[in-house]
């Protein structure tokens, strides 16, 4: 099965079980996400009250793949910058984004601003 990165807002939506959770519950076993990305997830859960134990662990039920975010990646991200500005994507999206491309693999979010994007890589809005 083919890897798939997840944004924040996809794992989020997973674990909260709100609508398009199932497009990525269909890929469960190809999951993947940058570090980043897992940090931005386990923020909004901690901000919202759970444990930051149980936060963890319920993001690393949906991701079944972390990766690490490295030097390749930052200057993608940094790159994006121009491309993505006008859209207002945060450092945590182009980190999701860099990743993306640097694996060659489909992106899932929930941000619908994404659909705007010419990335070369497909991205699939949740909902």
């Amino acid at each position: 099965m083919s890897k798939i990165v997840l944004d924040a807002s996809a794992i989020l939506a997973v674990i909260a079980q709100e609508p398009g959770a199932d497009l990525i519950l269909a890929h469960i076993g190809s999951t993947v996400a940058s570090t980043v990305n897992l940090a931005e997830a386990q923020s909004k859960l901690v901000h919202d009250g759970a444990p930051k134990d149980d936060a963890w662990e319920d993001i690393l039920t949906v991701v079944q793949e972390v990766i690490s975010f490295d030097a390749e990646q930052a200057k993608l991200a940094g790159a994006l910058r121009t491309q993505t500005r006008s859209l207002g994507l945060s450092l945590g999206d182009r980190a999701c984004l860099a990743l993306a491309i640097s694996i060659g693999a489909p992106v899932y979010t929930a941000d619908r601003i994404w659909k705007k994007l010419r990335l070369g890589i497909p991205i699939h809005v949740i909902r």
